[in-house]
């Protein structure tokens, strides 16, 4: 109940990042040096943007891991469904990454994957790889250890840090996401909080059908599966596990501990 192929649909590149996983948790301690490793493998591909510093001074476009400045014009489009398109020395395009005027980009070790939009005002720091088509809303903060799939959402005022967020994962509005992982299609509803630190030195503890599984971390957000939603100004307490298709209603506090598949709190 506790292992990855419960919680998550594992094909394709995420099957990687849960090998030798026995216990979902312990893929917490995986997320930074996976991370740092995807953007190795893929490239660093942000240090034009910083020419002239943190701050990203002029709305920019990345194709094929060049910088535009001008010659282009955007098109708009939802990048989260791949439509967002780019006009590019005359040439419509819709892999291309747009990094928006305001940006701050920390440090170099940041991968932008294709389809990706960067809004004004994010911070992001690395290790951070952002996967195709993912959008990065105004305001959102990646702390580093930040992994997120294809087509996610970061959204507005969003703090995260070692947390991975597989595929079409979102958390539009107001979420902080500390040591945690969102399944596929997970869905956070406005102001949602996955707190990351318990009072006290005892371990997190799961029981399932009787046997108790601990996690000595020292931090421990939300572990989410596939499908779950929470709705708005709801609260994970540190250490939680839901199972696949879970819903948290408004404004509830989810106690820390494992709840099976298509648990309902309310």
């Amino acid at each position: 109940m506790l292992t990855p192929a419960n919680l998550f649909n594992l094909t394709g590149w995420w099957q990687n990042f849960f090998d030798g996983v026995e216990l979902v948790f312990e893929a917490l301690d995986k997320i930074e040096p996976f991370t740092e490793a995807l953007v190795e493998e893929h490239g660093a591909n942000v240090a034009a943007l910083r020419a002239h510093g943190d701050f990203v001074r002029a709305t920019t476009v990345l194709y094929q891991n060049k910088a535009y400045s001008q010659g282009f014009k955007l098109l708009g489009g939802d990048p989260t469904k791949g439509k967002m398109r780019v006009l590019l020395d005359g040439q419509e395009l819709n892999e291309v990454c747009v990094i928006e005027a305001g940006v701050i980009l920390k440090d170099d070790n940041i991968h932008l994957s294709p389809g990706v939009l960067l809004e004004a005002g994010a911070l992001l720091k690395g290790p951070t790889y952002i996967g195709q088509n993912s959008e990065v809303r105004q305001g959102a903060y990646l702390r580093g250890g930040c992994l997120v799939g294809q087509s996610c959402v970061v959204g507005h005022t969003t703090e995260a840090k070692n947390t991975a967020m597989l595929n079409e994962a979102k958390a539009g509005h107001f979420a902080y996401l500390g040591d945690s992982i969102l399944g596929n299609d997970v869905n956070l509803g406005a102001g949602t909080k996955l707190a990351n630190l318990k009072f006290g030195p005892t371990p997190y503890h799961f029981v399932v059908n009787g046997q108790t599984f601990n996690c000595k971390r020292k931090k421990f957000g939300a572990i989410l599966g596939d499908n779950t939603q929470t709705g708005c100004n709801s609260v994970t307490n540190p250490g939680v596990v839901m199972g696949k298709r879970s819903t948290v209603a408004p404004c509830q506090a989810v106690a820390g501990g494992f709840y099976p598949a298509r648990t309902r709190i309310k």
